[in-house]
């Protein structure tokens, strides 16, 4: 991983997609960072499309369309895409609000399966303390199992074993900075960007590849790690090391939502042609 801060000025200038994590990447102990959520809007301002890419359920990106400066949002580790299209501002004209859409990965299957009850199960029973995460009324198709988000935190080496229960019953697994997401169905966060983008904005795989970067912390985040070459962790993502194959081109300095910011703030520098960058 290299400093953000070697991003050349072409790769900055190239880009047009800013997609990001959001738990510990722009968010530290469950709190959204002031730092980040103003670099949404900056790079916003700037003309860049913004999204979020999450295991958040869909109840959480219900809001983030609706309320955050951001051109979508990507949850349940790629179940759903949701963005907000915007409604009629002519003068003269009567107002029209915005209108929520919606795109669901054609793979995707509800979290009632019976192999997530068996996977919960198995999970609960061989660690004790571990918790079904509250925000899981809110979820249309994962199960996530809370290993760090609220108290007691159980160490990786929990995680690992609950993403292999759920692998040995035929379910996917993801582990995230707090939860172990997991679900039924072919997917993941990268193949609802590619289909997200492709089909919103016209994007382009391969040729705009280098379009876009993605911050993230976590091995959740490892898919997108792989695919995009300007990929970026914030600091912390260093504690997963041991646990990817791959790892972000780029490393912020700061850790969490600063870590974001640091990110945001070299990319629009390096655009505007900053001398200090």
């Amino acid at each position: 991983m290299r400093p953000i801060a070697e991003m050349s000025a072409a790769e900055a200038s190239g880009l047009r997609y800013i997609l990001t994590d959001i738990d510990d990447t722009l968010t530290r102990g469950g709190k959204l960072l002031a730092s980040a959520y103003a670099s949404l809007w900056k790079l916003r301002e700037a003309g860049l499309k913004v999204i979020p890419v999450s295991g958040r359920p869909a109840g959480w990106c219900d809001c983030i369309a609706r309320e955050w400066p951001v051109d979508g949002v990507i949850g349940e580790n790629g179940a759903l895409a949701l963005w907000e299209e915007p409604g009629n501002t002519i003068p003269g004209e009567a107002l029209r609000l915005p209108s929520l859409r919606a795109d669901y990965h054609p793979a995707a299957v509800r979290n009632d399966h019976p192999v997530l009850a068996k996977v919960r199960q198995r999970a609960l029973a061989e660690f004790p303390l571990l918790r079904v995460a509250k925000d899981q009324f809110s979820r249309l198709y994962d199960l996530a199992l809370d290993f760090a988000e609220e108290e007691p935190a159980l160490p990786l080496s929990a995680a690992g074993r609950i993403r292999d229960i759920a692998l040995e019953e035929g379910a996917r697994a993801k582990v995230s900075s707090i939860h172990v997401n997991v679900w039924m169905g072919d997917y993941d966060k990268l193949s609802m960007v590619e289909r997200f983008l492709s089909r919103r904005f016209g994007w382009q795989s391969g040729a705009g590849d280098r379009e876009l970067i993605f911050a993230g912390d976590s091995p959740n985040d490892e898919p997108m790690f792989a695919r995009f070459p300007l990929s970026c962790g914030v600091a912390n993502v260093k504690k997963y090391a041991t646990l990817m194959n791959r790892l972000p081109a780029f490393v912020s300095s700061l850790d969490c939502g600063d870590g974001f910011a640091e990110i945001a703030d070299t990319i629009l520098a390096k655009r505007r042609g900053d001398r200090a960058q």
